[in-house]
């Protein structure tokens, strides 16, 4: 007998075994909604007290077992904390009702189980992983969550404090493989035939089961000095990778030691409790805003045209086998894609596939790839010094050095090969792309496609179209981003466009505060403390210093704390100080030995005092403040394009969910107020005289979810 809902079927087995195959309908993917959540609980409760029913196997009738919560909806009732409570205690008296039934229960996983899936997988009793590219996993830290439907006190339970607190602290996602090893699953086989037969074995076998957090002996708590030294140890491990910018993770922690060694029923109360207060907390509802719904957004294409169709690119034309664009080949290639990889020299050429060489040969020596997919990847980087090979490229993408005049060559040169529906792009940080689309017999069909560095790490890149990119071409580079597993932000174009711009704001505000006397070592460890991703001198030191001498050379209508900032660089740079690639910048780099701050002697005359909470500010107030600029004036079209590029492409600190979320978490009246306050160290911190309407209309950048209208001050 089969019976359904719009969540799933059920079917009742010849074995008088009860399979439940979730697959909810009008969903993209299965999600652990409270109304599913109701549903299960109900149907399982009602099967399980069934004479005829010996035990009940959960699979998923979708690719996926379970992608998680449905978050949209927590942040729908996220202001009645009541009713989020109310919803999470029922959940749990709902699971352990149909634990003391005692009737075994197994989840078969042959897709991915995150977060409130694999939450789902835990009401089951043995849990049987099919192999696959999938993962399985707590991923809520990522969106300064913990686990809430009883993932958090189970896993401590029954992993112990060490090992649940490193996976719940991390928002750690394994393989199936690694999920076995980690204890997250029982049981790993190749196909889903074998799971099915396994899972009615474990069932005709095992008539009488128990939870081990149901079970005192089997309970891994709070119950020796070594386990207290344990969560001490974790308490203080947080604190230092974290300086406390993360609620979520300390209400964690605080779940687990309030919780632990307490009967389940009140240790799920507690974990309940906790994440509300996480849930209510606004890192948590930024980063859920950007990191979840804007990053998804942008994955799925929001920035392109829709109705326009595009095809994938099958053959990719890179100019320059440096660092760029042996890593913009080697991502390319993993994607599936021909790439033929040009310098001026063969040998040159070839030296770039060496990056795709050691890559994939690192890969396959952790065990992440396989001899025959990492030749097949390689087969696919043909480097040569000829342009021919060029012929009826898909897209040609420029990497050579920041020179106009040399760009304005190789497009020239290599333009002519296109396919006669390609298009062309250029990687470039910071030369505007109008200018540079004047060397194409096609500027319609020129667009800017600036990758970040590592380009295999860097997940981000930065789209600009210059005056005359049409739409056609914006849509096709939206999806090769997409295409690579990128996330694309469009900008509009501008010197320096919006990343490499604020970036710049960052780097001169570090510059002008050492010249104003601030200890080096203290302005680097503000900003880790502020959760920036590295600190300014360091990064300055990475991209090298005599770069961004050249950068601002460039630059003819210099501000004087420009001005300033280039005669320190110069000056370095003439000392050999040119950063980490000539051993020496604002760092030494002894040679096998960690790097030391140096303790430069060039300072202004002007010594002033300032608080650790100015620095603080003043390195990211500017970021957020210049942030406006753009969007005023037409470089960015949208905030969440600000949130995005500034947390992954710039490091921005992530609790804040990015520069626009950063201004709302402050305020605009106390955000204007402290950049009036720091108007004093430069213009930089003029406050645009329409921000300061905003600030007068009360305005926010984003409502819950929904980004704010700045004209009409409505939501969308």
């Amino acid at each position: 007998m089969t019976t359904e809902n719009i969540f799933f079927k059920t079917e009742i087995l010849p074995q008088g075994i009860a399979w439940i195959k979730v697959d909810m309908a009008g969903y993209p993917t299965n999600l652990f909604t409270f109304e599913f959540q109701k549903t299960y609980l109900q149907t399982v409760n009602a099967l399980l007290s069934r004479a005829d029913i010996k035990g009940l196997i959960l699979t998923s009738a979708r690719k996926d077992f379970m992608a998680g919560a449905d978050v949209g909806e927590l942040l729908r009732i996220q202001n009645t904390p009541n009713l989020i409570l109310e919803h999470l205690q029922t959940l749990h008296r709902g699971i352990l009702a149909n634990e003391a039934i005692q009737k075994p229960m197994v989840s078969i996983i042959s897709g991915h189980a995150l977060g409130g899936g694999f939450e789902l997988a835990l009401t089951t009793h043995h849990r049987i992983a099919t192999a696959g590219r999938y993962k399985i996993g707590l991923p809520e830290a990522s969106l300064g969550l913990f686990p809430g439907a009883g993932g958090t006190i189970k896993l401590s339970k029954m992993l112990g404090i060490e090992k649940a607190a490193s996976i719940l602290l991390k928002g750690t996602t394994f393989s199936p493989k690694d999920a076995l090893t980690a204890g997250l699953i029982h049981d790993l086989v190749e196909y889903p035939e074998i799971a099915f037969e396994d899972a009615v074995a474990w069932i005709l076998t095992h008539p009488n089961v128990i939870q081990p957090w149901n079970m005192s002996s089997e309970n891994k708590g709070l119950r020796s000095p070594a386990e207290h030294m344990t969560m001490t140890a974790s308490i203080g491990n947080l604190r230092k990778a974290t300086h406390g910018n993360y609620p979520g993770l300390n209400y964690c922690l605080a779940a687990i030691h309030d919780g632990v060694d307490l009967p389940i029923e009140r240790a799920l109360d507690i974990e309940a409790r906790y994440f509300i207060k996480t849930l209510l907390s606004k890192e948590a509802k930024s980063m859920i805003r950007t990191n979840f719904f804007g990053i998804n957004q942008a994955k799925k294409g929001k920035n392109r045209t829709n109705g326009t169709l595009t095809t994938p690119i099958q053959k990719l034309g890179i100019l320059g086998a440096g660092m760029m664009g042996a890593g913009i080949a080697y991502v390319a290639a993993k994607a599936g894609i021909d790439v033929i990889l040009k310098d001026i020299s063969i040998k040159q050429a070839e030296t770039g596939k060496v990056y795709a060489e050691q890559t994939t040969h690192r890969a396959l020596t952790l065990g992440r790839t396989t001899r025959d997919k990492a030749d097949q990847l390689l087969d696919h980087i043909k480097p040569t010094d000829s342009y021919a090979y060029l012929a009826d490229c898909d897209l040609i993408i420029e990497a050579v050095f920041e020179d106009p005049k040399l760009k304005k060559l190789v497009t020239h040169e290599a333009e002519v090969f296109l396919h006669e529906k390609g298009f062309f792009a250029s990687n470039t940080s910071s030369l505007p792309i109008t200018k540079l689309a004047k060397a194409s017999i096609h500027p319609e069909r020129f667009i800017g496609i600036h990758f970040f560095s590592p380009v295999d790490r860097m997940p981000l890149i930065e789209i600009i179209k210059g005056e005359k990119t049409n739409q056609e071409t914006l849509a096709r580079a939206v999806d090769f981003a997409n295409q690579l597993g990128k996330v694309p932000i469009v900008v509009n174009d501008s010197p320096g466009f919006f990343t490499s711009r604020i970036f710049g704001k960052y780097n001169l505000e570090a510059v002008n505060m050492l010249l104003e006397g601030v200890s080096p070592i203290v302005l680097e460890n503000v900003a880790k403390r502020a959760g920036l991703a590295v600190g300014p001198l360091a990064v300055m030191d990475e991209i090298s210093l005599d770069l961004m001498a050249d950068v601002l050379q460039q630059n003819e209508q210099r501000t004087p704390v420009e001005e300033q900032m280039l005669e320190l660089i110069e000056w370095m740079v003439r000392a050999g100080r040119k950063g980490k690639k000539a051993g020496k910048g604002f760092y030494d780099y002894p040679e096998g030995q960690r790097k030391t701050i140096w303790q430069h002697p060039y300072s202004s005359e002007i010594s002033m005092e300032i608080s650790t909470a100015d620095i603080q500010k003043r390195l990211m107030h500017i970021q957020a403040l210049d942030s406006y600029r753009c969007l005023e004036e037409g470089v960015l079209e949208s905030t969440m394009d600000g949130d995005i590029g500034s947390v992954l492409g710039l490091g921005f600190a992530p609790q804040t969910g990015g520069v626009f979320s950063y201004i709302d978490q402050i305020g605009l009246p106390a955000f204007i107020a402290d950049c009036r306050r720091f108007r004093q160290y430069g213009e930089q911190w003029e406050v645009p005289k329409s921000l300061l309407k905003l600030a007068q209309r009360g305005f926010t950048f984003y409502t819950g979810l929904r980004e704010n209208d700045r004209d009409n001050n409505k939501t969308e």
